[in-house]
């Protein structure tokens, strides 16, 4: 283990300095040796810094402590992602609080072209471990390769890694402690599993306890890694709630499943929907629709145009038309095809009952597939 990756997590270790202001800091000084080898005036007149933080930088026994995390690293095959490296998963670090270290246990697959967020209550109805089973059975036959990342918390958080693994999509848990411990331990044969197609995350050292304020600070790295995040069931309160509003603020897609007005574990997606903050979901195909994803498990769509069936000529031609050009507005539907706008608006539409076609904003037209 290099000197560099022990002062990367020294810099991690420093009490009162968060992601923000370490990130400032290494800038300032020109690399993370340098943090500790400034003196005391020279970091004192860095911005955010004082007298106050940089006394204790000169103060602490951080290093120390580093040292102890490289042999627990080097013992246990764990791997380390630093915010300035090309390794660092490229959807988090666009997050300006977004760890200095991340410590990874199991597949490295953080960057891969899909990753959906799923989260929920604790205390999950039968009819909300339904639905997330039957979404990522459909995301892994639509989606191949999805990477599906949850809390592995109780609920909803371990349906989706345990229906993950089922359906053979890789599934990471971000955990809210360090890699020397399973919380909850019940889920410890779950997360062995994952690490051979997944794995384990954390920002936190080892023997770090899962202790309330760390299960928020978690909740930031599940929003920050997703491309989308959906909400299957929570109650008004809860740590779904907090993911799916800090994904909102990383403005990624939120989505939720919506449930009964007078069903308390149905009021958190119900009020996200209400508010405009997620989309409403029902099963994959809303999910595709929201985030432009097209599947790549059914059979090529000009293909399958050879085997249709259609009530009218405009009918071939336009479905031929989206065919051709995968995506297209009604304007750009009438100059290709040479119709007039009332026959293609009656027409799109009649494609749509039909369910070859899905309407999208701007009224623009994809097909279904």
């Amino acid at each position: 283990m290099s000197d560099r990756l022990k002062y990367q997590i020294g810099i991690s270790l420093i009490k009162g300095i968060g992601p923000k202001l370490a990130r400032n800091l290494v800038a300032y000084v020109g690399d993370e040796q340098a943090v500790f080898s400034q003196s005391l005036r020279a970091l004192s007149k860095i911005p955010g810094i004082g007298n106050g933080l940089a006394g204790g930088i000169k103060s602490s026994d951080v290093l120390d402590r580093a040292e102890q995390e490289l042999e627990f690293i080097e013992k246990h095959g764990i791997q380390t992602l630093y915010f300035a490296d090309d390794n660092y998963p490229k959807r988090l670090s666009f997050c300006d609080d977004a760890p200095i270290v991340l410590y990874t246990k199991g597949a490295s697959n953080l960057d891969a072209s899909k990753v959906l967020a799923v989260v929920g209550t604790r205390k999950a109805s039968d009819d909300a471990r339904i639905n997330c089973e039957k979404l990522i059975e459909g995301i892994a036959n639509r989606h191949p390769g999805t990477v599906v990342v949850s809390g592995l918390a109780y609920g909803i958080d371990v349906c989706a890694h345990q229906a993950a693994l089922k359906f053979g999509l890789p599934t990471y848990g971000v955990m809210a402690h360090g890699l020397d411990r399973i919380y909850p331990s019940l889920h410890r044969n779950v997360a062995k599993d994952m690490l051979s197609e997944g794995g384990l995350i954390t920002e936190f050292t080892s023997g770090t306890k899962p202790d309330r304020p760390n299960f928020v600070r978690r909740n930031r790295i599940v929003a920050g890694l997703a491309d989308a995040l959906v909400m299957v069931e929570s109650g008004i309160k809860g740590g779904a709630i907090i993911t799916s509003r800090i994904a909102e603020s990383y403005n990624r897609d939120v989505m939720a499943f919506p449930g009964k007005a007078n069903d308390e574990l149905s009021k958190g997606g119900n009020y996200l929907i209400k508010r405009n903050i997620a989309a409403l979901i029902e099963g994959v195909e809303d999910l595709e629709y929201s985030l432009g994803w097209e599947s790549e498990g059914k059979v090529d769509a000009l293909q399958s145009s050879l085997f249709q069936s259609f009530n009218t000529k405009e009918e071939e031609v336009l479905y031929n038309t989206i065919v051709e050009n995968k995506e297209l507005t009604a304007n750009e539907l009438c100059v290709k095809s040479g119709l007039p706008v009332s026959k293609v608006s009656a027409t799109m539409l009649s494609l749509e009952f039909a369910g070859l076609v899905k309407c999208l904003p701007g009224n623009a037209f994809r097909l279904v597939r």
